[in-house]
């Protein structure tokens, strides 16, 4: 028999960690059931309900890239610590705020937006500190286990934190997640990760957010898991943010059932994850994905046709498996095609497109039930879910399997015959190609790819040009900011991109290493004006 693999369950930081969150993500439940309860009671109105659901998945579509950005170039421990301490904090002033009566719609609304800035920041951290924990063949384990960790709390949290709604109100809700917190922060404070030694300076961080943006929209793998992400999440929401609604006008229930039909929800959600493995194994993340489509739809209109907890409870089990096998298997995928240093930002534009899409489904589902009525939006949402399904055929999640992503290591840095700085520059680099007529076709696809993967990696000005006067001759040109990001620039390239290198070795007539020519750009008026001029002066651009 063959022993099972490991779990990542049997490594001790992240069991403790994983336990940790588990309980701060039930004091985060147990909030979501208070504000959305409590906006039922001081607000009426249902775009107001479903704003407590946008206001909370707002930070993260406006956060996510400067707090990836912050992740992959700074201690990950430290920046999840100092984010738990922030939510603690806000948690503890709206917990007061409610306590003392001075809480209104948009007071509340204003908290929860910040108590997402501070989730929003958490989160990019905590997705990427999985891989530092756990080795790759078990991420996609990892990532269930903690979408299980986040539905074990939606399945009792919300009940619970109807409870404590009932009994002592929206104020105590929030202060038990004030006491969730403490677990986390004490966690994280006593971990000590071992971070890759850091042989380059930090990226500014407007220089990389642009980067992690620059290499997800040129990655055709993840290009294609945010907009398929995004389409599933602008429908999905719809669930969630209705859920308010359905216990109090379909069920004609009070905080309790509401956290009933959460708690319904979650236990689907838990299931799934039980489950997940051998679905892993049987069907590819496409089939998952379409099939985890087809089971929001059902759950979702299964709901919109029930005026009962019994019929309303099984529905939503049901979407809530679909739900959390979907964003297992788009998150895990995210993280699986997306090399190490650039791992917390491409998360981070994976949240922001489905968050940003969440945030417009809460929005927009908020109006259709206001104008049309709660089954009316669940029906419709519903319908929409069945053409995330069919856009499969069209735009496919790829197979992570194959993929190596690794660097390269195949790169040296160079030691000018000039002197040099760090941040001198631009740098202009040129490439010889030296190419037979006749695979002249072969090699302007070859080079398609090579601009690609320049583009994706920092290179800016890319050009490719053919000699007039010798037909075999090709140079490559590209520029880049400063002598670092050069040696950034090279370092990037991973063992699949080594591809296109043997690629274009196969198709060049001299088989030997190309000639590169490394050059500064330099301005006529940086010369000195007195005398004749010091090739030698390499004044930073």
């Amino acid at each position: 028999m063959t022993e099972a693999a490991p779990s990542p369950i049997s490594i001790p930081i992240f069991r403790r960690m994983w336990i940790a969150t588990v309980i701060s993500n039930f004091g985060a439940l147990i909030q979501t059931v208070g504000a959305a309860w409590m906006m039922t009671t001081i607000s009426g109105s249902p775009q107001m309900v479903a704003l407590v659901q946008a206001s909370t998945s707002l930070p993260i579509m406006l956060l996510s890239l400067w707090a990836g950005a912050m992740a992959d170039n700074h201690d990950r421990r430290k920046l999840m610590l100092w984010a738990q301490c922030y939510v603690l904090c806000t948690s503890a002033c709206l917990s007061l705020f409610t306590y003392l009566g001075l809480v209104t719609p948009w007071t509340l609304l204003a908290f929860t937006f910040l108590i997402g800035c501070g989730a929003a920041v958490n989160a990019p951290a905590w997705q990427a500190s999985v891989g530092d924990m756990t080795p790759r063949e078990m991420l996609p384990s990892a990532v269930v286990l903690n979408g299980m960790g986040i539905n074990i709390a939606r399945t009792v949290g919300p009940a619970i934190g109807g409870a404590i709604v009932a009994a002592v109100g929206a104020a105590g809700a929030f202060a038990a997640n004030v006491v969730s917190c403490f677990g986390l922060i004490f966690v994280l404070a006593r971990w000590r990760p071992s971070y890759p030694e850091r042989t380059l300076p930090r990226e500014q961080i407007g220089v990389a957010m642009m980067a992690g943006l620059q290499y997800v929209l040129l990655s055709p793998p993840l290009r294609l898991i945010l907009l398929r992400s995004a389409g599933f999440g602008f429908a999905a929401i719809a669930l969630p943010a209705m859920m308010p609604l359905m216990a109090r006008d379909m069920i004609g229930g009070g905080p309790l059932t509401y956290g009933l039909l959460l708690g319904s929800f979650g236990l689907g959600a838990i299931v799934a994850a039980l489950k997940s493995r051998p679905l892993r194994e049987r069907f590819s993340g496409e089939r998952i994905v379409v099939g985890t489509a087809l089971c929001v739809a059902v759950g979702g209109a299964g709901a919109a046709s029930s005026g009962s907890l019994l019929l309303a409870a099984p529905a939503l089990a049901l979407a809530g498996a679909g739900w959390m096998l979907a964003f297992a298997t788009f998150n895990s995928t995210v993280q699986l095609s997306s090399p190490r240093w650039v791992v917390a930002r491409s998360l981070a534009l994976y949240q922001m497109a489905v968050y940003g899409a969440m945030t417009l489904g809460s929005w927009c589902f908020g109006m259709l039930s206001h104008r049309f009525g709660v089954p009316s939006a669940l029906y419709i949402a519903s319908a929409l879910h069945l053409v995330v399904a069919l856009s499969g055929r069209r735009i496919p999640i790829a197979d992570t399997g194959a993929l190596r992503l690794d660097p390269a290591d195949t790169w040296r840095q160079p030691n000018p015959s000039l002197p040099i700085e760090a941040r001198s520059g631009p740098i202009v680099i040129t490439i010889e190609y030296r190419v037979a007529a006749e695979n002249a076709t072969l090699f302007l696809a070859a080079m398609s790819e090579r601009r690609r993967i320049r583009r994706r990696d920092g290179a800016r000005n890319w050009r490719l040009c053919r000699d007039l006067h010798d037909p075999e001759m090709w140079l490559e040109q590209y520029q880049v900011a400063t002598w670092t990001e050069y040696v950034r620039h090279n370092s990037r390239r991973t063992l699949d991109d080594n591809a296109n290198a043997d690629i274009l070795l196969r198709l060049r007539i001299d088989k030997g290493e190309p000639v590169v020519h490394r050059m500064i750009e330099r301005q006529v008026g940086s010369l000195r004006s007195s005398g004749a001029a010091d090739p030698l002066a390499l004044g930073d651009a």
